[in-house]
């Protein structure tokens, strides 16, 4: 309910950017009253009100009839408003601009993700490796899966040698997903599809099979249904699901919300990550290449988030927050992994950091003020360069195989739409690959930062975009959005509907 009032005031104050030739109806919002019950829950010896609790039963009557005059509240509002086409073919016009994601390699193909512009999916694109970009084919079309667009993809891997794809569909939006096993030359289906999986990813172990989490299927309501017993499990091809293999989960003695299994690059370990909420995980680690081996204990407590970024051999490069709340990467023999023996590689600093490897390098994306930072580290830990980005804004990126020798990036800014670069990882020069053709002009904007003091005395940034010339006197439209949960900051990135707001004259702020 706040995010539908939150968008009604809005388009409530995008009014007042209108011109003054332009007559303003007032529209008049009489809002439905919600019931309110005496529920009271006691967390932790502290006595919580929560007076709407009945709305959690999404199979009421009252809870459909609730939600059926929310609605008519809502359209009866938004079907009113004088300039909604105008503001709609505006935004339909801006949106309809190609849209690419960064190229990578697997097997013999180049793929890329991509969107036409108005197109309610991105399309998977492939192309030979060498090939010029332009005989790139349609590989996968999520558009096409479902007549209604009822059915989307929700998540994609490809097998150590790139010939088989796995990918997962969701149907009606549901965290429910199936997985189905596609052969990559020929794009048939060559399994049976495995059902009722969730919270999952997928990661091949060599081309034989692949590992891949999922609760029990819960009785009655899916949506809100418990689901606090996550397991991991590993899927041989050729074989049916009832016959997967249970590989850690499944004990009432120790329950997991989440539990997450994945292959080194070089298929000598698997890792598992349990959590109980999402943050903070145990680590165990597997050797895949001595049948029947223990799983190893790295960590057997929650107070970090830490996670394998990469191996070489028994070495393992470990990005953690243990100790270490803006994260740094430390090293470890497979051997004897516990955090006693860790080793910094590149020490916690001032400012979060994440990192990512491609090219044989690491490179360490400090987010300093929500803008992008990026440095250049070698397999040893020697310092190689800071990486020249185009501007300040946001960088994406960077990830790719070993044996890569172009790594790819994203740069955007709340006033520049996202463009892919290309990176020398030997000589560190950057090379425009694709800039996106949109009908907006981002030198007539500007987007600048600037700090102000919380009332604990954090110091706290904010970007604030508009139109180059627009007097900052306190009495323009402004939308002031923020957003502060699960370790997720926000950082600059350009929108179509912001951008049509700053078209009208709308100042957009982000601290």
């Amino acid at each position: 309910m706040k995010k539908v009032m939150l968008i009604l005031l809005a388009i409530t104050t995008f009014s007042s950017c209108k011109t003054e030739k332009e007559e303003r109806k007032e529209i008049v919002v009489n809002y439905p009253e919600t019931k309110q019950v005496d529920t009271v829950t006691n967390y932790f010896g502290v006595d919580v009100k929560d007076p709407y609790r009945w709305l959690e039963d999404d199979r009421s009557a009252e809870t459909e009839e609730w939600v059926k005059t929310q609605n008519l509240t809502t359209f009866g509002y938004l079907d009113n408003i004088p300039y909604r086409k105008e503001l709609k073919d505006r935004l339909e016009k801006l949106w309809n601009y190609e849209k690419l994601g960064s190229p990578f390699t697997e097997g013999d193909y180049t793929y890329f993700y991509k969107n036409d512009g108005l197109q309610n999916q991105y399309v998977i694109y492939r192309y030979k490796n060498g090939a010029d970009p332009s005989t790139a084919e349609v590989f996968l079309d999520p558009n096409t899966f479902k007549e209604d667009g009822t059915i989307s993809l929700g998540g994609a891997s490809f097998s150590k040698d790139g010939k088989t794809l796995a990918y997962a569909i969701s149907e009606g939006g549901s965290d429910w997903r199936k997985i189905l096993v596609m052969n990559a030359e020929t794009k048939e289906i060559i399994e049976d599809t495995l059902i009722d999986v969730k919270f999952s990813g997928m990661s091949w172990y060599k081309n034989e099979g692949f590992y891949y989490s999922s609760y029990d299927k819960p009785e009655g309501s899916e949506l809100s249904a418990k689901t606090d017993q996550h397991k991991v499990y590993y899927h041989k091809l050729g074989t049916s699901q009832s016959e997967d293999e249970l590989i850690y989960g499944g004990t009432d003695a120790e329950k997991h919300r989440y539990i997450y299994g994945g292959v080194t690059e070089d298929n000598r370990y698997l890792l598992i990550s349990p959590r109980v909420s999402t943050s903070g995980n145990k680590l165990y680690i597997k050797d895949l290449t001595t049948p029947n081996s223990p799983l190893v204990t790295i960590l057997d407590h929650t107070d970090s988030d830490t996670y394998l970024i990469d191996n070489v051999g028994s070495k393992l490069y470990l990005v953690t927050t243990l100790n270490a709340p803006n994260q740094k990467i430390v090293t470890v023999d497979a051997s004897n992994p516990t955090p006693e023996n860790w080793v910094d590689f590149i020490p916690e600093a001032e400012y979060v950091l994440s990192p990512s490897t491609g090219g044989g390098y690491f490179f360490a994306e400090y987010m300093v003020d929500a803008v992008s930072k990026v440095k250049q580290y070698d397999y040893n830990g020697t310092f190689i360069r800071d990486v020249e980005l185009p501007g300040v804004g946001n960088a994406g990126g960077f990830g790719g195989k070993k044996e890569d020798k172009i790594d790819y990036y994203s740069f955007t800014n709340y006033n520049t739409p996202s463009s892919i670069y290309k990176y020398d990882v030997e000589t560190g020069t950057s090379e425009l690959y694709w800039k996106p053709s949109i009908e907006f002009n981002s030198a007539d904007y500007e987007s600048n930062q600037v700090f102000f003091t919380s009332k604990d005395g954090t110091k706290v940034p904010m970007i604030i975009t508009h139109k180059k010339g627009l007097k900052l006197n306190g009495k323009n439209p402004t939308i002031l959005y923020g957003y502060g949960g699960f370790n997720i900051s926000l950082n600059p990135s350009f929108s179509i509907t912001n951008a049509v707001w700053m078209e009208q004259g709308g100042i957009y702020a982000v601290p």
